[in-house]
C-alpha cells in the first residue's frame, strides 16, 4: 500500500497523521511505496521524483528517515506500539461480523447431524450428547415434511437405502413428530448447546418457528426458494445460509433480501459434493463474500470428512463453520463419507478454540522482541577476540570470532569494528569493548 505525502516539508503530526493513514492539508502529490521508504530507511538513493520533491526542503528526508526507522521497526513509543495494537484489532473486528448468534471473534461451530439418525429418534437423542460431550456450539438436524417438499417421483441422489423405495419414502421415514422435535429442542437446551434445524417446507418453518430457533440455517438447494427464505426472514431471526450450488447473482438476492428484512446474514461458503476433494473446498470464497457484502458473515460449510478445512477457515478468521459427523465410520448413510467422528469434533473445536485465541491477540513484532531481551542476551552473540591480541592491533575480520552470551558487542555490529585499533591486548575468546578501541 502507498503512502502519500503531499508538502515536501512535514512536522511531526503531519508525520503522525500519515503514519494512521488520516487525511492530511499537504499540497502537490508523490507517492511513496514500502520499498521506496526502506530506501530512504537505509540511506539508499531514492528515486529522482522523491529526490526532486524533498530536495525543497532539506528538513524533509531526515524526516522521512527518522519516520521510517519507527514505521519498519527500527524503534517505537509505547504510544505507537498501542496505536498499532489498535489498528489491528480494528481491523481484525471489521473482517469478522459474527452472526447474530455469537459475536465477533468466536467462530459458531455447528455439527451437522442431518438424517445421520436414520429416523431414529434415540440415535437423534444420542448426537445431541456427543455433540455437547465433544464442545461444539449447535446441533444441527432437518426438518423434512415428505407431503410438504417432495413427490414421489423426486429423483435419488444416490441410491442407498434397502429399505426405501423412493426418496420420497425415505423422507417419510426421517420425519419426527412435533414433540419429538419439541424434546430434541429441549435436550439441546439441558446440554448448553443450540438447536438448528433446515427447513424445507412451510409446514417446517412453523413447526420450527415455534420451537424459538436461535437461528435459520439454510440449506443450499433452499436459495432461491424466495417466499421460503421471507418467511424465515419474517420471523427476524439470523439466517444462516449455504451456497453449495449458487452464484454470485443469486447469493447477493439473497443478501439483499435479509438487509432488506434487518436480519443478521451470513453466508457459508460450500460446495455440494459427497466428499469434497481439497481442490474444490474454495476457501478464498470467504474473503470474498467479506469484499463483496459489507456486514455479512463469512463462513465454511464442509462436506471433506476431515478437520482440516474447518480449521483452515477458522485460522482466515470464519464466522462460523458447519460439518457432518457420525457415530461412526461404519454408519450406515449416505453422508458418513462425508462426516468425521466425534473424537476429531473434539480435535476440532479445541483447535479452533486455539485459532481464535490467537487472532484476538495480534503480536507487534518490536514490542515481542523488546519483551525478549533476556533471551536475546542468552542466544544472541557478542564479539570476541579469535586470537591472543596485542594492544594497538587494527583489527580485521580474522581477529574476530562470536560467542554466546549477547551480553558484549553485538555480531551486527561487525563492521563498525573493522579498521579500528585495540586500546588494550586481548585473550582467546574476551569480548571486545568499545571504550578500549580507536579510530
Amino acid at each position: 500500500m502507498s503512502k502519500v505525502y503531499r508538502r515536501t516539508k512535514l512536522n511531526a503530526k503531519e508525520i503522525g497523521d500519515c503514519q494512521s493513514c488520516a487525511p492530511c492539508p499537504h499540497e502537490g502529490s508523490i507517492a511513496i511505496s514500502r520499498g521506496i521508504l526502506g530506501g530512504l530507511q537505509r540511506g539508499t538513493a531514492a528515486p529522482l521524483r522523491v529526490r526532486a520533491a524533498l530536495s525543497k526542503s532539506p528538513g524533509a528526508l531526515g524526516a522521512l528517515r527518522v519516520r521510517m526507522r519507527a514505521s519498519l521497526g527500527a524503534t517505537q513509543t509505547p504510544t505507537a506500539l498501542a496505536s498499532a495494537e489498535k489498528r489491528k484489532k480494528r481491523t481484525l473486528e471489521m473482517t469478522r461480523v459474527g452472526t447474530g448468534i455469537t459475536p465477533p471473534g468466536k467462530t459458531l461451530i455447528i455439527a451437522e447431524v442431518a438424517q445421520a439418525h436414520d429416523g431414529s429418534l434415540g440415535h437423534a437423542h444420542a448426537f445431541i450428547d456427543a455433540i455437547a460431550d465433544a464442545g461444539a456450539d449447535a446441533a444441527k438436524f432437518q426438518t423434512h415434511i415428505a407431503d410438504a417438499e417432495s413427490t414421489p417421483d423426486e429423483p435419488w441422489r444416490i441410491k442407498f437405502s434397502p429399505q426405501d423405495d423412493t426418496r420420497f419414502e425415505y423422507w417419510k421415514r426421517m420425519e419426527f413428530k412435533k414433540e419429538h422435535w419439541a424434546g430434541l429442542k429441549k435436550h439441546c437446551d439441558d446440554r448448553g448447546i443450540l438447536f438448528l434445524s433446515s427447513a424445507f417446507s412451510f409446514e417446517a418453518v412453523e413447526l420450527l418457528k415455534n420451537l424459538d430457533m436461535a437461528a435459520w440455517k439454510v440449506a443450499s438447494g433452499e436459495v432461491t426458494n424466495t417466499p421460503l427464505l421471507r418467511a424465515m426472514l419474517d420471523t427476524k431471526k439470523p439466517m444462516l445460509c449455504s451456497t453449495g450450488m449458487s452464484p454470485w447473482a443469486e447469493l447477493g438476492s439473497v443478501a439483499e433480501l435479509a438487509k432488506s428484512a434487518g436480519v443478521p446474514f451470513s453466508l457459508f461458503q460450500c460446495t455440494s459434493a459427497y466428499p469434497c476433494p481439497p481442490e474444490r473446498l474454495g476457501l478464498n470464497v470467504m474473503n470474498e463474500i467479506r469484499e463483496r457484502f459489507a456486514g455479512v458473515g463469512a463462513g465454511l460449510s464442509d462436506h471433506s470428512g476431515t478437520i482440516y478445512p474447518c480449521l483452515a477457515a477458522a485460522a482466515h478468521g470464519a464466522d462460523a463453520v458447519e460439518l457432518h459427523v457420525t457415530l461412526s465410520r461404519k454408519a450406515f448413510g449416505p453422508d458418513v463419507t462425508s462426516s468425521i467422528t466425534f473424537d476429531e469434533l473434539e480435535t476440532l473445536t479445541k483447535g479452533i478454540r486455539f485459532m481464535e485465541t490467537a487472532l484476538a491477540h495480534p503480536i507487534d513484532k518490536d514490542a515481542a522482541a523488546g519483551d525478549m531481551q533476556e533471551m536475546r542476551r542468552l542466544f544472541t552473540k557478542s564479539v570476541v577476540a579469535k586470537t591472543a591480541l596485542e594492544a594497538g592491533t587494527v583489527i580485521s575480520m580474522s581477529d574476530l570470532d562470536f560467542r554466546k552470551p549477547g551480553t558484549g558487542i553485538s555480531a551486527s555490529r561487525t563492521d563498525e569494528l573493522i579498521g579500528r585499533t585495540l586500546k588494550q591486548s586481548y585473550q582467546p575468546g574476551e569480548p571486545l569493548a568499545l571504550d578500549e578501541l580507536k579510530g
